[in-house]
């Protein structure tokens, strides 16, 4: 069992709060410094593509970010502790930063993490070989919840880190089929239930009643694999 607190893999969102009342991005403002040359490196870049307004104020991601993934999440909404757990425990995965804690300051912009920007390429590419050291020290010896679509799990290189185990989680109907619509959504109630309920490994799952009515079907699931898979059925 594993004694240190997960780590949870999130996509940003399209949509964003525009604005913000914080200072123009620098470096030393965010958590996994090791990553600022490179997110210094990509946001000249970013704003030549007209991807982030120059001088763009900056808002905590947790705010910036307003998809549904991040409504459902509901995060003023979590009680207190869950919140100062998530804000160790969750990374966001974005084109523009690399990985962005929930009260990291990131600026308005529009960039998908399959752009491709001059002089980097596609950004999943560019970013993959950076995040790989940062994301080893992360996920050391931890359950990682990898809540990612393809568009951002092709920035993560995992060849080289030594979780206790990576968990992927699909979302299913009561055929069998991938859910995709709401998909999402899913996985904002997901990690909401995470973040209050702390289990420690993906077997507490058993326990989980998603509010959409989702339930674990074991006989689908690989729950004791390093590289697990979670099924979820619509009830």
């Amino acid at each position: 069992m594993p004694t240190a607190p997960p780590l949870i893999l999130i996509p940003p969102s399209e949509g964003k709060a525009p604005g913000g009342g914080g200072p123009t991005w620098r470096r030393g403002q965010q958590r996994d410094g090791a990553l600022d040359r490179h997110r210094a490196a990509i946001l000249p870049i970013a704003r030549r593509a007209g991807a982030v307004a120059p001088r763009a104020a900056t808002m905590p991601a947790i705010d910036r970010f307003t998809g549904v993934l991040y409504r459902e999440l509901d995060w003023h909404r979590l009680p207190t502790a869950a919140r100062r757990r998530g804000e160790d425990q969750v990374r966001i995965v974005s084109g523009l930063l690399g990985l962005v804690a929930p009260d990291d300051p990131v600026p308005d912009h529009r960039l998908k993490m399959s752009a491709n920007l001059p002089g980097t390429g596609r950004l999943s590419t560019w970013w993959r070989p950076r995040l790989a050291p940062v994301l080893g020290d992360l996920a050391a010896g931890r359950v990682v919840w990898d809540l990612l679509p393809q568009e951002h799990a092709a920035a993560c290189d995992w060849s080289a880190a030594v979780p206790h185990r990576r968990v992927t989680v699909r979302f299913v109907d009561g055929s069998g089929r991938t859910v995709s619509h709401w998909n999402k959504l899913l996985k904002g109630a997901l990690v909401r239930w995470l973040l209050v309920e702390r289990p420690r490994d993906v077997d507490a799952l058993g326990d989980f009643e998603h509010p959409a009515g989702y339930r674990l079907d074991p006989a689908a699931s690989v729950l004791d694999a390093p590289d697990a898979t979670v099924v979820l059925r619509e009830r």
